[in-house]
């Protein structure tokens, strides 16, 4: 099944985290990841919001578990914890 990528933040240093999207943005398609929404607006109608959403599409979780884990992910990932807060989970779709 595919499966979604969602990422939740709130940026507090953009040129740290400028550097962590540079990365993203090519580790993301390398491992068959479609961003879907990346910034865009958000209208928040319930609960805790964060001022950046991204959701990537995957053929499925292993693929987006293999982006995660991809080693220059991973040391982009250092710098993305020091640059802001955020949550990132994997999500299996119905369809």
């Amino acid at each position: 099944m595919p499966a979604l990528w969602i990422a939740r933040v709130d940026i507090t240093d953009p040129d740290k985290y400028g550097i962590y999207i540079e990365v993203a943005s090519r580790v993301i398609p390398a491992h068959g990841g479609v961003f879907i929404a990346r910034g865009g607006r958000v209208e928040q109608v319930e609960g805790q919001g964060r001022t950046r959403n991204v959701v990537a599409r995957f053929p499925d979780v292993n693929a987006a578990l293999a982006a995660y884990n991809d080693p220059d992910y991973q040391e982009a990932v250092k710098l993305a914890k020091q640059a802001s807060d955020r949550e990132i989970m994997i999500v299996e779709t119905t369809e």
